[in-house]
């Protein structure tokens, strides 16, 4: 983040309950969007597949839900939002058009509550053993960035969710989201090489 009236940059890292609980659910209702995104480790589907207009159903209003949880504010839900209660307040989905989400994601509240909680633990476990170093490394390839293209970067926001997928990378999953596997993001040499293209694309 550049001091003064220059250009500035905000990045926040997270690995959000909401998202974690999107793509716990996505798992085990065998969802297949977003297609690119790699699949959570060490979790499967639950059951059968419905049938495949159920399927076509379900998977459509998951795709909803997920863009208005990724990105909330670039995608408001056209109509108002009822908290699931299995979930408490951590689920709410729009009052219309998500009847078939509703109903299913309801039997595996408790194990994806579980789950995101240990899953986001260990995000925070894995970050406080950086010791703080989250801003050095994304202003350490700004400033690679800035000496590359001769000027300081342009003003930018980014958000990045730090997920135990099954592959290593980093994908876009919202105009100013990314998701990073958590192993990545681990290794500061490697995520350092993974992120340098992002930031030179929004710097």
């Amino acid at each position: 983040m550049t001091p003064g009236g220059g250009p500035s940059w905000v990045i926040r890292e997270n690995a959000t309950r909401s998202v974690l609980l999107a793509l716990y659910l996505r798992e085990v209702l065998s969802v297949a969007s977003p297609v690119e995104l790699p699949r959570l480790r060490d979790i499967g589907a639950i059951g059968a597949r419905l049938p495949i207009d159920g399927q076509d159903r379900l998977e459509r209003q998951w795709r909803e839900w997920w863009a208005m949880t990724v990105e909330p504010e670039a995608h408001p839900s056209p109509v108002p939002l009822e908290l699931v209660d299995a979930y408490d307040t951590e689920v709410a989905l729009p009052v219309t058009g998500a009847e078939d989400l509703a109903q299913a994601i309801v039997p595996h509240a408790e194990a994806a509550r579980s789950w995101a909680t240990w899953a986001h633990d260990g995000y925070r476990q894995a970050s406080n053993a950086r010791r703080g170093d989250s801003y050095r490394a994304y202003a350490g390839t700004i400033a690679v960035h800035e000496r590359e293209v001769g000027r300081r970067a342009h003003s930018f926001e980014l958000n990045v969710e730090v997920l135990p997928l099954t592959q290593s990378g980093v994908w876009w999953i919202g105009s100013t989201t990314v998701a990073v596997t958590d192993l990545l993001r681990s290794d500061a040499v490697a995520f350092d090489d993974a992120i340098h293209p992002i930031i030179a694309e929004l710097a």
